[in-house]
């Protein structure tokens, strides 16, 4: 059994604890198992042990053999000299500490079910570990599993927005703009948007604010989308050469046109509808990101974001090809995206920046108004019979499944925990041996 087990078996105290005794035979009692620590050093700091009577404060090492002391050299590093027991599986060697000290250790005596639990999930080929045995999960405990997933989902992704935030000095607007570009191009074309906003940035935008044609020129200039020779579009010829002098005005540096994706995209999503849909943002938008952190109404909200491409738009997809007539506004859909992977994002960030509360639990409040998305993690989850009702539960559920579900990192999931330690007898377990 691996170590992560191990810890986790102390960790919870699922050990048998009478009768426990170091291997030289003298009485154990674990009166705090101690912190728990992820990082380099010994598995649990601040542990309090009773060992002969005598309480011990100090560190507890767990391995599965003895000799694992010695096979990571612990005896070398002195960070291990304040060991106070160091908890084994097997017990097949006698450990010292950097100074010659022996090192107390005892064998982790746990009811066998536990393990065979373990087991039965790290060799399930199910969708999801449990996926058999999910029902056994109340509402209440997933609600509640929830929230730390949605809080843990968004520390990761403001993690993102802190970083491009110091490479920005500090500058919320610009790091913003970024990322909502980067929101724009949807999965398939993330990179280039983004690749785009940082060879544009918003502050030569800004100065063309009014000007939606100049924008546009900007915009499909710089994403390298103006450099074909397409005669008989009068609109692509007048985009071209005003780009060629804003080009030279700002020294612009376009990105390469190959970056762009088209294929299988349905053409509502194609990158020139909307670069068009974007450079409308930026025309009716006044201090966007500002706005964003006072409003506390979605609807208030949404119509920041109700916006549509140009009138040349309503009958292309793509230059010099005519398409039906169809206005291309900023639909429901993709407003809701933008609200999920930017805009909560970014509330919740600047909220723990500056001290305020009130932004993260509207950032949470947001999720909660907006609805689940539509996406294959979502559709296995309800098919398992969870209630989908809002995006906050459908974040939390994509975070689950691809941070805890995914790599069966079932010891730190709640409900993975207590699938654990059900007490049936393990011959009595579904498929056990």
């Amino acid at each position: 059994m691996n170590e992560a087990f191990l810890q986790f078996v102390w960790k919870h105290r699922l050990f048998n604890a009478t009768n426990l005794k170091t291997e030289d035979g003298q009485i154990v009692e674990v009166i705090h198992p101690g912190q728990h620590n992820t990082d380099a050093g010994p598995d649990f700091f601040n542990s309090r042990i009773r060992i002969d009577g005598t309480t011990w404060a100090g560190n507890v090492e767990i391995h599965q053999r003895s000799s694992d002391w010695c096979l990571h050299k612990h005896e070398q590093d002195s960070a291990y000299d304040n060991v106070v027991l160091h908890v084994v599986r097997d017990h097949d060697a006698e450990v010292r500490t950097s100074g010659g000290e022996v090192v107390q250790t005892m064998v982790l005596d746990y009811p066998p079910h536990l393990e065979a639990n373990y087991e039965q999930l790290l060799q399930s080929d199910r969708w999801i570990a449990c996926a058999d045995r999910f029902f056994e999960a109340d509402q209440m405990t997933l609600q509640i599993w929830f929230h730390g997933l949605m809080v843990e989902r968004l520390q990761q992704k403001t993690q993102a927005i802190v970083d491009q935030l110091a490479q920005n000095k500090n500058d919320w607007n610009e790091t913003f703009y970024q990322f909502l570009a980067r929101n724009f191009g949807l999965k398939t074309n993330a990179l280039p948007f983004e690749l785009l906003a940082r060879a544009l940035p918003i502050q030569i935008l800004a100065k063309h604010k009014n000007n939606l044609f100049q924008l546009e020129a900007l915009l499909f200039g710089t994403a390298g989308l103006l450099n074909e020779q397409l005669l008989g579009d009068d609109y692509f010829l007048a985009l071209r050469k005003e780009y060629s002098f804003l080009y030279k005005k700002y020294q612009l540096k376009p990105i390469e046109s190959r970056l762009w994706k088209f294929l299988r995209l349905r053409p509502v999503n194609f990158p020139t509808v909307r670069l068009a849909q974007f450079a409308a943002l930026v025309h009716h938008s006044s201090a966007l990101f500002s706005s964003l952190v006072e409003l506390d109404d979605l609807n208030e909200i949404r119509k920041l974001f109700r916006v549509q491409a140009s009138e040349y738009w309503d009958t292309h997809y793509r230059f010099n090809k005519l398409s039906p007539k169809r206005v291309k506004a900023l639909g429901d859909s993709a407003f809701h995206n933008i609200l999920i992977n930017t805009v909560v994002p970014f509330l919740f960030v600047y909220g723990e920046y500056h001290n305020r509360q009130n932004l993260k639990d509207k950032a949470l409040e947001f999720l909660e108004k907006i609805p689940a998305e539509h996406n294959s993690i979502v559709s296995n989850w309800e098919t398992l019979g969870v209630s989908v009702r809002s995006a906050f539960d459908s974040q939390a559920l994509i975070q689950l499944k691809n941070n805890y579900c995914t790599p069966k990192k079932c010891l730190k999931c709640h409900l993975g925990i207590k699938l654990i330690n059900h007490s049936v007898d393990s011959e009595n377990e579904p498929n056990s041996q």
